[in-house]
Formats: C-alpha cells, sequence, structure tokens
C-alpha cells in the first residue's frame, strides 16, 4: 500500500516522550516514592519490634502472669485473656446497637431529626480524645459499680461505617423487592443487611482493632490486674482486669530490663492481633466488590 495511503492513520505506539506519557510517568513515580516514603516509619516499627520483641518470644509468655519488679521470668497471658474478653464485651455492647442506629440512620429515618442528631453526635464521638470516652465510662460505670471491671472498658463504636455501608446498596435492589411485595422490615433483613455485611463486618473489625490497643480509656475503667479473670471454673469479670496495651504501659516505664523486655513482647504481640485484624477486615472488604 502507498504511503500516502497511511497518511491519516493515526500512529498507535507509545511514546515515552509525548506530553501526557511523560507526566503519567512522572505522577506515578511520585506516588510509589510518596508510598515507599510513608511505608518507612511502619517498616521501621515492625523490624525494632521483631528484633526486640521476637527475642524474647516463647510460649511460657502466653501462659504465665506477670511478674513482680525484682522477679525473672513471667509473662503476660492473662493480660492476652483480659483484651480478648474487653474487646469481645466491646462488640457484644456495642455492634447490635451500632447495627440498629445505621438502619434507622439509613433506611428507616436517614432524614429526620433525630437521625441528624445521632449522626452529629456519632461524628463528634468519633472525633473526641479517646481519653474522654475513658472519663465517661469511669463516672458511669466505675463510679457505680464501685470497682474497676472488664465490662467498664468495652467501648467501641460502628455506626458510621454500618450506615455508610448500607448505603452503598443500590437503589433499584431495594424498589425491586418493594415492587414484588416486601415489607419494609423484609427489605432491610432480606437485602440490606446481607447486602452490605461484608461491608459492616469491615466496619467493626477495624472497631475492634482500634479497642485492642486503647491504653488511656482502659486507665479509667479496667485498670490491671497481675491475676487470671477465670478462678476455680469462674470468670470474674467484675475485678480489675489486666490488657495489653496497659502491660505495655507499665513495664515500659519500670527500671528492670526483665520487664522491658516482656513489654516489646507484648508489643509484637498486640500489634500482630491488630494487624491480623486488619488484614482480614480488608479481605472481607474486597467481597463488596
Amino acid at each position: 500500500m502507498p504511503a500516502a495511503a497511511h497518511a491519516g492513520i493515526p500512529s498507535l505506539r507509545r511514546s515515552r516522550l509525548e506530553h501526557r506519557a511523560l507526566r503519567s510517568g512522572l505522577l506515578t513515580g511520585g506516588a510509589w516514592a510518596a508510598a515507599i516514603l510513608a511505608s518507612v516509619p511502619l517498616v521501621s516499627v515492625l523490624y525494632m519490634l521483631i528484633v526486640r520483641g521476637g527475642a524474647r518470644m516463647h510460649w511460657d509468655l502466653l501462659l504465665e502472669l506477670p511478674p513482680a519488679g525484682f522477679e525473672m521470668g513471667g509473662g503476660f497471658g492473662n493480660a492476652i485473656v483480659g483484651t480478648v474478653v474487653m474487646v469481645g464485651l466491646a462488640a457484644l455492647i456495642s455492634v447490635p446497637v451500632g447495627i440498629a442506629c445505621a438502619v434507622f440512620l439509613a433506611e428507616l429515618g436517614p432524614h429526620s431529626t433525630l437521625a441528624s442528631a445521632v449522626r452529629f453526635s456519632a461524628k463528634t464521638l468519633t472525633g473526641l480524645p479517646s481519653i474522654l470516652a475513658g472519663v465517661f465510662a469511669y463516672a458511669s460505670v466505675v463510679l457505680v459499680t464501685g470497682t474497676y471491671s472488664a465490662p467498664a472498658g468495652a467501648v467501641p463504636t460502628v455506626v458510621l461505617t454500618a450506615e455508610e455501608a448500607m448505603k452503598m446498596v443500590p437503589r433499584i435492589t431495594k424498589d425491586a423487592a418493594y415492587g414484588m411485595g416486601c415489607t419494609r422490615s423484609q427489605v432491610i433483613w432480606k437485602i440490606v443487611l446481607p447486602t452490605a455485611l461484608p461491608g459492616i463486618l469491615t466496619g467493626v473489625m477495624l472497631a475492634v482493632a482500634r479497642a485492642a490497643g486503647e491504653t488511656a480509656p482502659l486507665l479509667f475503667t479496667a485498670l490491671f490486674s497481675s491475676f487470671w479473670l477465670v478462678e476455680h471454673g469462674a470468670v470474674r469479670l467484675m475485678q480489675p482486669t489486666a490488657s495489653l496495651a496497659v502491660l505495655i504501659y507499665n513495664f515500659s516505664g519500670m527500671p528492670f530490663e526483665n520487664q522491658i523486655e516482656l513489654a516489646w513482647a507484648a508489643s509484637l504481640v498486640l500489634v500482630m492481633i491488630v494487624l491480623f485484624v486488619n488484614i482480614v477486615s480488608r479481605l472481607l472488604g474486597r467481597r463488596r466488590v
């Protein structure tokens, strides 16, 4: 074919010096550089935790009680149990209430005055320092019951994440259900909640991960303990309860090398727990797509 016949056909070959390709490459490189720079603190912290905390890791740490001042050895098994119990209680209390509030905000009365007030309160609470939540729990639970306890330390929230997950349910899907004669409660139970479940679980698990790492609220609510929650086969919830976050706070400031090493090991365990929960939440979130 003559060369003149190709004159009107654009070239499909990409030129690296073309303006848009050059700008795209620069922006991509800048994004990678920013991501690598942002990961440096995370990688450095993980490296330090693995080196210093991993050197002390042993199964005995997960089964023994915290040592006294000049005592060697010991572990933080009761702190792991206390953390799991308090986070479990927090989820048991907050998840049903949070999802019920989210259903009201997203489906039942999204434009009502009450919904606006609840939404504003939830956003305000998520922005407050966690220590203020601890002070509130201290006044409303500890002073009322007369003791520090595991239930007093159970306080995360999932309202806003669950509401956003429910808003992602396509309107046409709900309209189709209404068109088939479904009631509002049937649409919520059989359409909205099952469809939004991965997003709701993501919010729940992220809240759980955050609650597991909180320290300041637990100083006002659960305090700390060097004993197990289970005594003679019975769970003693209404007593001061150990947690990994408070154990790290207490032991890191002690002048004893054994306690400092235990604080590093407990930090590694806590980070691994939070990292595991975050990975699971991301995997659940991908199922929404």
